[in-house]
Formats: structure tokens, C-alpha cells, sequence
């Protein structure tokens, strides 16, 4: 929440990179001026190594050793410090430096914090989740100057990774992005189908990941963590692809028939989500060196996982649909709406059905126990995909207005076009009683007139 705070309280003096990883994404994006860049770390690492001296000063020999955690080893810290730091990165240059959102929404701060919430708790066990070389730098002179001992080389490695995983950030950044590269191009008109799967896969991806890590490592605040990486992904790449993540959801919005998402379109969200589902699950198993044993907790009962799975699948799909996909939709708490839901559901009924909500995460479980029980993935699948379209009905009877077109008769372009004449007459017969050369005359002409044109 540190982050969030001073992010921002400073976001419009320097931009608050407040992280050497994060400078660098920008200047490889082409989002700071590489001068810019060497000072702005030159001050990141002098900042970092003055606070941890200040820490020292408080809490004298209670240091903390920066390196993998017990049960771990070296590349495993450093994959977590690559895959979490580009997260970060990604997520900042998404809603914070992109045309479409840079300078438009209030919830960049809120999305990039909550991104050190899913780290710390997914990948804080591994590798203490830095995710800022002025953080490992820090840290390890901080344990040096306790111990009395040389620093150790962990911080180079950490430094490595996470410069790697900023440098990926930005690349990724440019192929979901496309509009940032194109001039005269604000991304209004609309993303090419590659820009949308690249960014279901990688909200997916991100997504199972820290579902595996939060579950295998024993992580004290699961749910939460879980939602923070949902809702962090889903504020960088909603206004790409509509940052479903979920076949579940993507079932929903197709079934709801208003044109948000193609069958087609649908079809091959749904493959990359899967794919995405795969690869995470192979990714957690390395990195924590764990497998799960079921996808179904051996405590209950096919029926029980039934009812579990289909309400709260359904009140996720019902939520993204009610919140993200309607006419008027809201603008800066989307997100927040739609992981908060994953974390009730995740608390209400992870001890009965593992909480799942998502057959791509179904679906990396499944894949990576018991092979015996892979078999459980489809009975999984079905009732999650069935309550994506159970969420449809239910928006069809409770959004009625989302549906309505009735007030428009055989030819609606038509009596559109006749009504915007019939006004355009009534504004133009202003000049009857409003005096030529006042303000309002100007405001009549200037801005009334042109809106009804339109």
C-alpha cells in the first residue's frame, strides 16, 4: 500500500517509477528519455540504500537476508523476481503511460499497489518478491552492514531477473499496444485479433500462476492475493481484449448476444485461456517444486462441489457482465468489483470445491496432480462453462435495459435520423428568444448545435 500511496502522491512530479526496473521498461517503451532514465536510477539506488540504513538505525540487528527461501534455490527466487516484475512493469506502462489510459483514470495507483499484494504473497516465500533492484541492492547491503560480511551475490541475480522481466514488460507492452506506435492511432477504432489472445494469455497466465503459488506455498492470504493479480490484469488489458481471463466469462459475454464478443472471437480466447492455464501450471511446479495431488479435495462430495462451483462461477460471470460490459459501465472500480468477488468466493468455498471459478485454472490443477484424476478437469469445466451461461440468463432478466430496443420501429436509423431533424429545428429557432451575441447564443451555437450535427 506504500506504493499506491506515494505513487500517488508524486505520479505527476516524476512519473513515480520509484524503481530502476520500472525506469528502464519506460525507456524501452519509449515512455522516458533515456538521460532520464540513468538519473531517475542513479536516485532510486541512492534512496534504496539510504533506507535501509534508516531501517538499521530503527531496528538495529534485525535485518533481513535477501535470497531464496528455505526450501528453494537460486533460479527459483529469480524466476519469481523475472515473472513478478515484469507483471509490475507491464501493469504500469498499461495504465499509466499507454495512449488509452495515461492521464485518464484514477485507479493506476490502485493497480499497480495491489500488483505487490499478489507478488508478496504468490512468490514471497521463494524469493521475498523484491521485484526493484534498489530493493535487492538495499537489502543486501542493509544484511552486510548487520553481519559485518560482504554482500552476497544474490543481488546481482535478482538484478539480472528483474531487469529481464522489465525488459519483456516492454515488449509485450508494443504487441498489445499497437496504437502507441502508430501515429494518429488512439486505439478508439478498435485491437487486431493478435493483440487481444496475446493479452488473454498473458491475464491468464498470470492469473493461474498465482492461484498455484498462493496454494502450494502455503500462502496466508490465498484469496486475496489471487484477486489482486485478477484485478491488477484486468485494469492493464481490459480495454484490449476485455481482460476475461476466464472461458467461463468468456461464455457469458458471448452468450449474452450484444455483440461484445464473437462466437469466433470467443472460440480462440477460449483455446489461448487453456494454453495459458497449461504453461502457468508447469511454471508454478518448477518454481515451488510441488504438484497439487486433485483437482477435487478428496473431503467432498461430487454434489457439493456441483452447487459450489456452479453459484460462485456464475456470480463472477455475473458480476464482469453487470459492471463491464453494460452501456454504462464503471469506470474506475470494475476491477475491483470483479477480485473482490474472487476473493468471497475463494474464501466462501475454497475448503469444499478448491474454489476454482475458472476452467483454465481447472485445468492447469488437473494437469499437474495425480495424473489418475486429470479426469476431473472435465466434470470441472462443464459446471463452470454451464455457469457462464446460467450468468447470461440472469443478466438477460435482470438488465433488461441492455436488451431493449423496442421503442424503435421497422427502420431505427431512420427515426433516429428524423428526431435529431426535429431537434436540430428547435435548437436553431433559438434565435427567437435568446439575444444574438450573448453567452448563450455561443453556447447554443458553439456546443449545443455541433453535439446534435453529430
Amino acid at each position: 500500500c506504500s506504493l499506491a500511496v506515494m505513487i500517488y502522491a508524486l505520479g505527476k512530479a516524476s512519473g513515480a517509477h520509484f524503481n530502476p526496473a520500472v525506469s528502464v521498461a519506460c525507456g524501452l517503451a519509449g515512455k522516458c528519455p533515456p538521460k532520464d532514465v540513468f538519473f531517475y536510477i542513479v536516485s532510486q539506488l541512492a534512496g534504496g540504500i539510504l533506507g535501509a540504513l534508516v531501517s538499521m538505525i530503527m531496528y538495529g540487528e534485525k535485518g533481513i537476508t535477501l535470497g531464496p527461501g528455505d526450501k528453494y534455490v537460486w533460479w527459483q527466487a529469480c524466476g519469481v523476481e523475472l515473472i513478478y516484475t515484469f507483471m509490475l512493469c507491464f501493469v504500469i506502462l498499461n495504465v499509466a503511460c499507454s495512449k488509452m489510459h495515461a492521464g485518464r483514470n484514477q485507479f493506476y495507483g490502485l493497480a499497480i499497489g495491489f500488483v505487490i499484494i499478489a507478488a508478496a504473497y504468490g512468490g514471497g516465500n521463494i524469493s521475498g518478491a523484491c521485484l526493484n533492484p534498489a530493493v535487492s541492492v538495499a537489502i543486501d547491503i542493509n544484511s552486510a552492514m548487520i553481519t559485518g560480511t560482504s554482500p552476497t551475490g544474490y543481488s546481482i541475480m535478482y538484478v539480472i531477473a528483474e531487469l529481464l522481466g522489465a525488459a519483456l514488460a516492454a515488449g509485450l507492452f508494443r504487441l498489445v499496444r499497437p496504437e502507441d506506435y502508430t501515429e494518429g492511432d488512439d486505439g478508439s477504432s478498435g485491437y487486431p485479433l493478435s493483440a487481444k489472445l496475446v493479452s488473454e494469455f498473458l491475464g491468464t497466465y498470470m492469473l493461474v500462476l498465482t492461484v498455484g503459488l498462493n496454494v502450494l506455498t502455503k500462502s496466508v492470504a490465498g484469496a486475496f492475493s489471487i484477486s489482486a493479480s485478477l484485478m491488477c490484469m484486468i485494469y492493464a488489458l481490459g480495454t484490449v481484449s476485455g481482460a476475461h481471463f476466464n472461458p467461463a466469462v468468456t461464455v457469458a459475454v458471448v452468450a449474452s448476444r450484444r455483440g461484445k464478443c464473437s462466437p469466433e472471437e470467443g472460440a480462440k480466447y477460449i483455446v489461448v485461456q487453456l494454453a495459458a492455464g497449461l504453461l502457468a501450471a508447469r511454471t508454478y511446479c518448477l518454481l515451488t517444486g510441488d504438484t497439487f495431488d486433485t483437482l477435487k479435495p478428496a473431503s467432498s462430495s461430487w454434489g457439493q462441489v456441483f452447487i459450489a462451483e456452479l453459484i460462485w462461477t456464475a456470480v463472477l460471470a455475473f458480476i464482469v457482465l453487470s459492471v463491464a460490459t453494460v452501456q454504462s459501465s464503471l469506470s474506475e472500480y470494475f476491477g475491483l468489483a470483479i477480485g473482490l468477488c474472487v476473493t468471497v468466493g475463494g474464501c466462501a468455498i475454497g475448503g469444499i470445491s478448491g474454489g476454482s471459478l475458472n476452467p483454465a485454472v481447472s485445468l492447469g490443477i488437473a494437469s499437474s496432480g495425480d495424473l489418475r484424476a486429470v479426469w476431473h478437469f472435465i466434470p470441472y469445466a462443464f459446471i463452470e462453462l454451464s455457469a457462464g451461461a446460467m450468468a447470461a440468463g440472469l443478466f438477460y432478466v435482470t438488465q433488461p435495459s441492455e436488451f431493449q430496443t423496442e421503442w424503435m420501429g421497422e427502420d431505427p436509423a431512420a427515426e433516429v435520423e428524423e428526431g435529431a431533424g426535429v431537434l436540430m429545428k428547435e435548437v436553431s429557432g433559438l434565435d427567437d428568444v435568446v439575444p444574438e451575441g450573448s453567452e448563450a447564443a455561443f453556447k447554443a451555437e458553439k456546443l449545443i448545435l455541433p453535439s446534435v450535427q453529430k
